[in-house]
């Protein structure tokens, strides 16, 4: 896609994308001018028309919106009026419009050119995907910088929804190392991976176990963003269970989903990406524990005990409980070996997240209420939600076991967000600056841009987002 930038229409042709406020009088645009019964602006509207040879599309935006309403608008746009597309279009920036609308409009556009036919026979490709395709920026306010940046944003995102929506039998553990380790030749940060071999000689013991099932190797992926004027060190984990079989205690329900069980692992991959394209002086290092959560006579077994890079020992109660054991050798790997001044990690982990929240916000599980705040405050910005739950003590009790340091489930049917939330807890070493995400409900969910759950992406502009923020 060519981008071009312009103060005015002359001769308008092809489609031309206005948004609008919503607004009590008449809507106009140059010389088309819209009766209130046709088009007033009002929040998931649009209006069509044509005149001298040109497409007008008018977005409505409601009476006062926020990013995540312009991003969804213009995502919805794109997808649902790819025929309006030809080989150019203009988008209008309308005065009194943010620069973060601006970066919120540009990155929905983008995102809206997302398929989920990845292996149809009979594919095409949405106009604003093809390299010939031209986009005229039409603003009096040179807005270039926010442009580019929404476009990173998007193609990030859209490297976290494949990573996502791929089936399992793609989106292997490999095929993510590879992923990263290409990503990290592109963008410039470095990549080391332990294949199964090497992950039990470094002591990853805990991932090694749940692992050990599949016939797909393992594959523990550390990357470092490290630029020479970095400011501070920020480290991330992500869950990477690219399917989840629930092992012995195999799933009776839902299992068609579990592809989408590296969510987590996908956000720390596309965040890493975004960071070294947008090229934040902050160092990041970002470990995704990659596996396969699988049953074969290998598979471990419930009433294991297994041992765990940070030295404690796990009494195993339920092997569905497997991406805490991942995440705890992931968290224990980075703070032990990088020491990074504050820790994110993010992972689809309980389904008592899910029916807490629903599919609106994710749970966030810290201790440091200043870093709850600038989590809280980055996602609020961009429309990614989370809400705090409590980490007390009291909790403490049902990750306890009589036979080891630590049990992965507790085994009631109440708190297990909370529960999974202190067996984390208890493999940071009481880091002061460590933030759970627990984004169930979020990474993959049902909207109105296609017939079946997909990816969101939900993380990676949260955690680029709160990055910038420090």
């Amino acid at each position: 896609m060519k981008i071009n930038y312009i103060n005015s229409i002359i001769k308008p042709h092809g489609l031309v994308v206005i948004p609008f406020f919503e607004s009590e009088g008449n809507v106009q645009f140059e010389d088309v001018l819209l009766d209130t019964k046709l088009f007033s602006g009002k929040k998931d509207t649009h209006y069509t028309t044509e005149k001298k040879g040109a497409h007008y599309l008018f977005l409505g935006l409601g009476k006062s919106a926020d990013y995540k309403t312009v991003k969804t608008a213009f995502r919805r746009a794109a997808a649902k009026q790819a025929f309006l597309f030809d080989m150019a279009a203009a988008l209008v920036i309308p005065a009194g419009f943010s620069n973060d609308f601006v970066e919120a409009a540009v990155s929905g556009l983008v995102l809206g050119t997302y398929k989920l036919g990845h292996y149809k026979k009979d594919t095409t490709l949405h106009p604003l995907s093809d390299a010939n395709f031209t986009l005229n920026i039409v603003s009096e306010s040179d807005v270039q910088e926010f442009v580019t940046k929404g476009i990173k944003i998007a193609m990030a995102q859209l490297e976290t929804y494949e990573l996502v929506d791929f089936p399992s039998n793609k989106a292997t553990p490999g095929y993510l190392s590879n992923w990263a380790i290409e990503t990290g030749k592109k963008y410039g940060f470095s990549v080391e991976v332990f294949d199964r071999e090497k992950s039990r000689a470094v002591g990853l013991h805990a991932f090694v176990a749940v692992g050990q099932g599949s016939a797909q190797e393992p594959q523990f992926i550390v990357m470092d963003y490290h630029p020479t004027d970095s400011k501070k060190h920020i480290g991330l984990v992500g869950k990477g269970i690219t399917f989840d079989t629930g092992g012995l205690n195999i799933k009776t329900a839902g299992m068609v989903h579990m592809k989408c069980d590296m969510a987590g692992g996908g956000a720390v991959l596309g965040a890493m990406q975004l960071v070294a394209d947008l090229k934040l002086s902050y160092r990041v290092t970002a470990i995704v524990p990659a596996c396969e959560n699988s049953v074969d006579a290998k598979a471990f077994l419930p009433s294991d005990v297994i041992s765990s890079y940070h030295g404690s020992m796990i009494e195993i109660i339920d092997t569905d409980a497997e991406g805490r054991l991942i995440l705890a050798d992931g968290l224990s790997y980075l703070i032990k070996n990088f020491n990074p001044e504050m820790v994110l990690d993010l992972a689809t982990l309980t389904g008592s997240c899910v029916a807490t929240f629903g599919y609106e916000c994710c749970g966030l599980f810290t201790n440091n209420t200043g870093l709850a705040a600038q989590i809280q405050e980055a996602g609020n910005a961009i429309g990614e939600r989370s809400w705090q739950l409590p980490l007390w003590d009291d909790y403490k009790s049902d990750i306890d076991s009589e036979i080891a340091d630590v049990k992965n489930y507790s085994g009631k049917p109440v708190a297990g967000a909370i529960s999974a939330a202190k067996f984390l807890e208890h493999f940071t070493d009481n880091h002061t600056s460590w933030a759970h995400l627990d984004i169930a409900g979020v990474a993959f969910t049902d909207d109105e841009f296609a017939k079946t759950k997909h990816a969101t992406a939900f993380g990676v502009h949260l955690i680029t987002k709160f990055i910038e923020n420090l």
